[in-house]
């Protein structure tokens, strides 16, 4: 189909058709001014917005890929429509999740109250990967443990939004976030003007002032810099991106060292102390004393600097506990126990396999749920289950009994879809969003965030490593709709 007019948004929730040929009444003006460009001329702006995304060098790269070490990650041009007044709720619902989050990290690593009360069991948090026993007793500057989270939110046949998952340790993407708006405003830059789609362009100064928040007070001119594995690592782009948005030293670890009790950065006007670490390397690796000890990424000494409050570190150490796919499953308790409050934006509903009925349930219904690796990301370590073979879920059934702590289980949601370009026509694509939020002075939350789009037919696979791609999201005021 070449036209909006043909578009039929099947059996699912369509972010900008109620059904086939008639827009929702706050999408309404961005459908007709996208049905007043002839398709050729929708076409060519395609083509030319993912040939400007290639000379701006977006890109992520793919371990273990026989096509190179670095992809462009795919865009399409029609945006992802998000009205003002439901961002609104979204918005109210990331801030109090993050305000959970925040006290749940700090408890665990502390006091234990959460475990003393019998809301989570000691064993679910000390079997997690993400938790570690160095980590506790901290006391990261300003109480604040998650300054930067990606939390991935999915709006099911319903309408209604659900949370999939929470990503504290090195959330990335929002590089790709910047970049599409800044490729949708040269490409459409009428739109701009006719509605007022919320900017998302303070993004690296709000990031850079919550960063500055974690400096001591005594520090009149507060050294700032960005952690980064290197050149292979997936969201490289992003690390040197950020790092040039906000104007601070992108380092590795070999430009840093403990010295004198304080972490300082090789110069050629020899050593400078540095004051906060925006890190985007794994907790295992950032200090070879600490963790790992075969890790050439990170700064020996670094966590003693830490925790004698000589260095600020965004996010803390041992954020990765609330990363873990089990412990999100107690997100509700937590937003009860430690805000007295109900949870806003509700959890998928998940089987945990650790428990004997759960598991018991999951393993006769493998071919309707979504099984997933409790400590995997990027789209590995799942079962689809409604697009298994026998086989396939043998092998998973297997691994479940094997190490069932490992496993939760999901209903397969119907991921809403936004019609997409592919191959000359537009079709129905599954969509996530990624908000950001940053915790600084105070919680902010970008307005719009990633939207990934699997541009496989009939896929709800997402992710960039599994052949996903990218919209511009749009929060818009219906007043100018």
């Amino acid at each position: 189909m070449t036209s909006l007019e043909t578009y039929d948004p099947g059996d699912f929730y369509d972010e900008l058709f109620a059904s086939p040929g008639t827009p929702r009444p706050a999408a309404a003006e961005l459908v007709r001014r996208i049905q007043s460009l002839p398709f050729a001329e929708l076409q060519r702006r395609q083509d030319a917005a993912q040939k400007m995304l290639f000379k701006l060098g977006v890109t992520f790269n793919v371990y273990n890929d026989n096509q190179g070490t670095e992809r462009i990650f795919p865009f399409d041009v029609i945006p992802r429509f998000v009205p003002y007044s439901e961002w609104e709720g979204l918005e109210k619902g990331l801030k109090q999740r993050i305000a959970a989050l925040n006290c749940f990290i700090h408890d665990i690593y502390n006091d234990q109250k959460i475990i003393h009360d019998g809301v989570i069991s000691r064993e679910a948090i000390e079997t997690a990967p993400g938790f570690l026993p160095a980590c506790k007793g901290l006391q990261p500057p300003k109480g604040i443990w998650c300054h930067i989270t990606g939390t991935d939110l999915v709006k099911d046949r319903d309408g209604s939004w659900y949370v999939l998952e929470d990503n504290l340790r090195c959330p990335s993407g929002v590089s790709y976030v910047l970049e599409n708006r800044r490729v949708m405003k040269s490409s459409f830059p009428r739109f701009f003007d006719a509605l007022d789609i919320q900017p998302v362009d303070d993004y690296a100064s709000q990031l850079l002032e919550a960063l500055l928040n974690l400096a001591p007070s005594n520090v009149s001119d507060p050294c700032v810099v960005l952690l980064t594995p290197g050149i292979y690592n997936s969201a490289y782009f992003e690390h040197s991106f950020l790092a040039q948005q906000m104007g601070i030293e992108l380092v590795e670890g070999r430009d840093l060292v403990v010295a004198d009790g304080y972490l300082q950065m090789r110069t050629t006007k020899g050593l400078r102390r540095v004051d906060v670490i925006y890190r985007r390397i794994d907790d295992d690796f950032l200090d070879p004393q600490a963790f790992r000890a075969d890790s050439m990424l990170g700064v020996s000494g670094l966590m003693e600097v830490y925790r004698q409050g000589r260095v600020a570190i965004a996010n803390a150490p041992g954020t990765g506990i609330a990363d873990d796919k089990m412990i999100y499953a107690y997100v509700p308790q937590m937003i009860r126990y430690y805000l007295d409050e109900d949870q806003i934006l509700q959890n998928v509903p998940t089987y945990l396999c650790e428990d004997a009925k759960q598991r018991e349930y999951v393993l006769t219904h493998l071919d309707e749920l979504v099984v997933k690796a409790t400590n995997a990301s990027g789209g590995y370590g799942m079962l689809m289950g409604p697009h298994s073979t026998d086989e396939e879920r043998a092998a998973f059934a297997e691994k479940i009994k094997a190490d069932p702590r490992n496993y939760i289980a999901q209903p397969t949601l119907s991921l809403s879809r936004v019609p997409t370009l592919i191959d000359g026509q537009f079709e129905g694509c599954h969509v996530d969003l990624r908000p950001f939020i940053l915790y600084g002075k105070e919680v902010y939350v970008n307005p719009g965030g990633l939207t990934r789009v699997a541009l496989r037919r009939g896929s709800l696979v997402v992710n960039s490593s599994q052949g996903g791609g990218s919209k511009d999201t749009w929060v818009v005021k219906e007043s100018t709709c």
